[in-house]
């Protein structure tokens, strides 16, 4: 069985408290003996597949397989098309290279209701959507990228797996995925 869920802000892709004052995914009303395939922060949201299959870890987090995964980084400032070939090209992260990637700003920008808590906003500094389509999930990767180039994260929402969307899954809510879906996230 394969379950995409729309993971909501403050929610850890883990099922046990860390001691933190984040919610787990325990919380949800998940079937018994499935576990998250990857991770996304506590902060992050969006797609997160759950499994009770060992065969889809190996499918999806083995970088011989490099999986496509879209995020959404609303992003202090806008960023110039030069600054965007840079984390294509590859940037430097605490001593190691990133993997090529696609970036780019979303056109048109998305409408994605707000945060609970909302992100920060400053009447002083511009912000805008950009998407990055990495075959790597290091932690906390698309943040330390933007950082790196002059922009942080204010939000990111992970949209894809393969060619698999998150959809119009409402945040907090999952669903068992049908073949279908399971094919679009295998060969993706």
């Amino acid at each position: 069985m394969l379950i995409a869920f729309h993971k909501p802000f403050g929610v850890l892709s883990q099922f046990t408290s860390d001691g933190s004052k984040n919610r787990t995914l325990a919380e949800f009303g998940f079937p018994k003996n499935v576990y998250p395939i990857g991770r996304l922060d506590a902060d992050s949201e969006g797609l997160l597949l759950l499994s009770d299959e060992a065969k889809w870890n190996e499918k999806l987090l083995h970088p011989k397989n490099a999986h496509e995964r879209e995020y959404w980084a609303q992003v202090e400032k806008i960023p110039m098309a030069e600054t965007l070939k840079k984390l294509e090209k590859g940037i430097v992260i605490q001593g190691r290279k990133t993997l090529p990637c696609r970036a780019w700003i979303l056109e048109p920008q998305p409408e994605i209701p707000q945060r609970h808590p909302p992100i920060r906003f400053r009447k002083s500094v511009s912000d805008c959507w950009v998407g990055l389509e990495l075959i790597e999930g290091k932690n906390r990767q698309v943040r330390k990228m933007t950082a790196a180039i002059g922009h942080p994260t204010l939000r990111l929402l992970r949209v894809r797996i393969g060619n698999f969307w998150l959809g119009s899954l409402p945040q907090g809510e999952w669903r068992i995925l049908s073949a279908t879906d399971e094919t679009q996230i295998e060969h993706g």
